[in-house]
């Protein structure tokens, strides 16, 4: 409807991030979106999912129709909490909804840091 339009226009898809045990969640809202154009960046404690939707549309009038392209582009960043492996991360993209699952690292979940007080 209007209203995803709007969000799209504004390059927000609805995202969740949650915590499932040791894995930090976050689930995002791509409708119309193929996987192809869907690019997920971890790097300096943030994750950034950014992607491209791309519509053809044909419209017939009478005897002749035109193609109507509409194009959308997202950009999210998350901050992500320090105690996670990077290596481990796993992205699913199904139906419209992709979800990446983020572990926390076992050794940084152990570590502890003495905070100096000043």
């Amino acid at each position: 409807g209007e209203m995803e339009l709007g969000e799209f226009e504004t390059g927000m898809p609805s995202v969740e991030i949650y915590e499932d045990g040791h894995e930090v969640v976050l689930k995002a809202d791509l409708p119309g979106i193929d996987k192809k154009d869907i690019d997920i960046n971890i790097g300096h404690g943030f994750l950034t999912i950014s992607g491209e939707r791309k519509k053809e549309e044909k419209v017939e009038k009478g005897n002749y129709y035109r193609y109507e392209r509409s194009h959308g582009s997202f950009f999210r960043r998350f901050e992500l909490p320090p105690e996670i492996d990077t290596d481990k991360i796993k992205a699913h993209f199904e139906k419209g909804v992709l979800e990446v699952r983020i572990p926390k690292s076992v050794e940084a979940k152990g570590r502890t840091k003495r905070i100096m007080i000043s």
